[in-house]
């Protein structure tokens, strides 16, 4: 069958800006995105660029934006796409630097891991684990070691287009990695340099780096069981641990979440962020959006003020 396949082409040496070309192939129903990328650059045009190896969803070379969606050239249909969408346009990663076609520059991306030092910290090296150790390790995992570095949740995170500086899902899941791993002795530390701006609590949990991860590493669960161990181990000074801590107080002891206290408790103490929620503050009041910070209670709040006092016991 005919089908037409739109590609965002970009030549860095004459283009101001990307623009899109239209190439027809015939493809069946096994043709996957890598498979027709590979038939236009050998039958159709020997100029198109993009990044392939492995074939098999291993390597995530292929990694690029089909249909505005991150996916992995290599394991996408032509057909599903064309059924779902009724039409394929490919494109390179989003929120990364162009260097032509759909080559990206990956530099962003492999500066992030750096920074979480993805590797053992310890003073007597390599100690080999014992069985069941190992085992208790990959049961903890959560499936954060089958991470392939393809770069999609970082390009698909709304954290990131906002502010670049954020370290992104991809090093964070890389952070828990090591947090349960036993032989590292700067578990401590490395929580503690997670808790600063750009950290584990920009995270806005918009959940796509969950949905495009081609190997369910789900970067997001694993930002929160970082933000859980934080506050165990008493980090909870952040104004995003604040925002935790603060919620289950309000809910438990009010059995409702009051919008005008949960800020008060959260920013209580910096006086620089409270004065930055007056305008907010005021656009609520006008707008009926902020009760009265010692309001009286909302219907129904005795059973809900019984649930967390039964998660209590």
């Amino acid at each position: 069958m005919r089908v037409k396949i739109t590609i965002q082409r970009f030549n860095p040496d004459k283009d101001v800006k990307s623009h899109p070309e239209d190439y027809f192939i015939e493809a069946g129903r096994e043709t996957t995105v890598l498979l027709a990328l590979l038939k236009i650059k050998s039958e159709i045009d020997g100029t198109l660029t993009f990044r392939s190896s492995c074939r098999a969803a291993i390597c995530g070379s292929c990694l690029i934006q089909i249909n505005g969606i991150q996916k992995l050239a290599c394991q996408t249909s032509v057909f599903e796409e064309l059924d779902h969408h009724g039409k394929l346009v490919i494109g390179p990663m989003a929120n990364m630097p162009v260097i032509k076609d759909m080559v990206i520059k990956m530099d962003p991306f492999w500066d992030k891991i750096k920074k979480v030092r993805p590797y053992v910290v310890s003073q007597k090296g390599s100690e080999a684990v014992p069985s069941e150790g190992l085992k208790t390790i990959q049961k903890d995992l959560h499936n954060a070691d089958a991470c392939i570095m393809c770069g999609a949740c970082l390009s698909a995170c709304n954290s990131f287009e906002a502010s670049p500086q954020f370290l992104g899902p991809a090093a964070l899941a890389k952070a828990y990695r090591f947090q349960v791993d036993p032989r590292d002795e700067s578990r401590a530390q490395r929580l503690d340099d997670l808790q600063g701006d750009d950290g584990i609590w920009d995270c806005v949990r918009c959940v796509y780096c969950v949905q495009v991860c081609p190997k369910d590493v789900a970067p997001m669960e694993q930002i929160i069981r970082l933000r859980r161990k934080s506050i165990e181990s008493g980090l909870g000074n952040s104004i995003g641990a604040r925002h935790i801590t603060q919620f289950v107080s309000i809910v438990g002891e009010n059995g409702h979440l009051n919008e005008s206290r949960l800020p008060l408790m959260m920013l209580l103490g910096n006086i620089s962020k409270l004065i930055q929620m007056i305008p907010l503050s005021v656009k609520m009041f006008f707008r009926g959006k902020a009760p009265m910070p010692f309001g009286d209670p909302q219907p129904g709040h005795k059973d809900v003020r019984s649930i967390f006092k039964g998660k209590n016991k």
